[in-house]
């Protein structure tokens, strides 16, 4: 009956991010309709669909409010794992690109997966890396985590962006960090072992994408 419980309870927090995920689309395509979006031309992007870009991030307060606790506890905190974090950033600096890619997005892979109900007791949290280091998380933490990590190395977040998606092959809301490698977007996904071009992922639809500078809504493939 337990596991039958917290199925159903994991069914429920999946059709509710869905309906949340639906719901800023709609809000973001009503953006760039009423041309309060700063770009007016899609350009190219993952996954073969394409953008629109804005620098304006008040419509994603969860984002907001990670980014603002993570720079409050790298200034002061008390239950930080400031030693695995440091450890982590020194063991790969002045690395290439390409090794950082790849050791950020293991070191995070490594950590189990634990939907926010149970972590958190929330429908929906998104969780600081220093939060993620000492409790786990599910896929926007990963992507979170593992951006916040590469920008410490000094990476540009204009080469990074967290992309929320649909698994078509699941059916349920996703998300992973994607990082241009060169010219190749390259995906970090806890759902896949290695760091991936996003030119072998046909299963994924994406939504929008964030970083600390703006957000991206995703127009469908044609």
């Amino acid at each position: 009956m337990m596991m039958i419980t917290q199925s159903r309870r994991f069914d429920a927090v999946l059709r509710w991010r869905d309906v949340v995920v639906l719901l800023l689309v709609l809000f973001l395509a009503g953006l760039l309709l009423t041309g309060r979006a700063d770009a007016a031309s899609f350009q190219p992007d993952v996954f073969g669909s394409k953008t629109l870009h804005s620098t304006s991030l008040k419509m994603f307060p969860k984002w907001r409010g990670v980014m603002d606790r993570f720079r409050k506890e790298e200034g002061a905190c008390d239950n930080c794992n400031r030693k695995s974090w440091e450890a982590l950033r020194n063991s790969l600096q002045g690395a290439d690109l390409a090794t950082q890619v790849k050791k950020i997005n293991s070191a995070m892979n490594k950590h189990p997966y634990i939907i926010d109900p149970i972590n958190w007791n929330k429908p929906d949290y998104w969780a600081t890396p220093f939060q993620f280091l000492r409790k786990n998380g599910d896929c926007e933490d990963y992507a979170i985590s593992k951006f916040m990590a590469l920008k410490a190395l000094g990476v540009s977040s204009d080469i990074m962006r967290i992309v929320v998606l649909n698994d078509l092959n699941l059916g349920l809301a996703h998300a992973i960090l994607v990082v241009d490698v060169g010219d190749t977007p390259m995906v970090l996904d806890n759902q896949i072992k290695s760091v991936v071009p996003a030119s072998s992922i046909h299963h994924y639809q994406p939504v929008y994408a964030v970083n600390d500078r703006g957000w991206w809504l995703f127009r469908a493939r044609s």
